[in-house]
């Protein structure tokens, strides 16, 4: 970054191994770099011949697999290698992608050949996604598990308005805390956080992206019109998630502290 002049795009490319959660959360945790760069979205490409196998890859420790995490974290997958695989096949692994990811855009390609203009500028990040965010969330849906029996994307939404304690003290119980739990007992375990949110006394949306522990919440240009119903729309991809006892929380979070206000 001590290059004088400007960078039009910087793509970061990691090992097949890696997990994107690290390299994003370094713009939430350094100041400086953020301050000079943006994130504007994860990418991770599937081999349609192969994707199958590596997401349903079991490790011995009980951990997530690499694979399936960096479903999960992405904001666009490209299944390549299409050629190699045939129609069923092709469902199968488009179908495994969805269960684990139900927000992400799908590519599908042959020999990694996509237009460019599909990549880059994706805004996942930041506060120009609001109104392509709105869209997004309004269509998304709870999924079921299909291959990783935990695995899934939850959402939810609960009309009118929070602030921004309460929603802070949601999000830190759910991500550091991790306190909040599923009907066995087991920690709720969010890989990626998404959401539109109305925070009171705000007259724009807030637009709140968390990845493995670290979140932010940023101020977004869609104004809330006058005749708008206030909602607060939350997606959330992980393990162990259950969406009535999310919701559940969400709702006394903001009871409880209405109450003692």
């Amino acid at each position: 970054m001590q290059k004088k002049g400007k960078f039009d795009y910087i793509l970061l490319e990691t090992t097949g191994l890696a997990d994107p959660g690290a390299v994003a959360s370094m713009f939430w945790v350094d100041a400086e770099l953020g301050s000079d760069i943006y994130l504007d979205g994860i990418v991770s490409v599937v081999d349609a011949k192969y994707g199958l196998q590596h997401l349903t890859e079991e490790k011995s420790d009980g951990l997530i697999n690499e694979a399936t995490r960096q479903v999960a974290l992405a904001d666009l997958i490209i299944i390549n290698k299409t050629d190699l695989i045939s129609q069923e096949e092709l469902n199968k692994i488009r179908t495994a992608v969805r269960s684990i990811n139900g927000l992400v855009k799908i590519l599908e390609t042959q020999r990694s050949r996509v237009d460019l203009c599909e990549v880059l500028d994706l805004h996942a990040f930041d506060s120009l996604s609001g109104i392509s965010l709105q869209k997004k969330l309004q269509h998304a849906q709870t999924t079921h598990p299909h291959l990783d029996k935990s695995i899934v994307t939850v959402t939810f939404e609960i009309l009118g308005n929070t602030t921004e304690e309460n929603l802070n003290e949601f999000i830190q119980n759910l991500l550091w805390e991790r306190s909040v739990k599923d009907k066995a007992d087991h920690p709720m375990e969010v890989i990626r956080l998404k959401g539109l949110v109305s925070i009171k006394d705000k007259s724009h949306q807030v637009i709140v992206q968390g990845v493995h522990e670290l979140y932010d919440l940023e101020e977004t240009m869609v104004r809330w019109k006058e005749d708008d119903e206030r909602t607060n729309r939350l997606v959330l991809i992980g393990r162990n998630l259950d969406k009535d006892i999310l919701k559940q929380v969400f709702i006394a979070t903001m009871t409880e502290k209405q109450e003692t206000s």
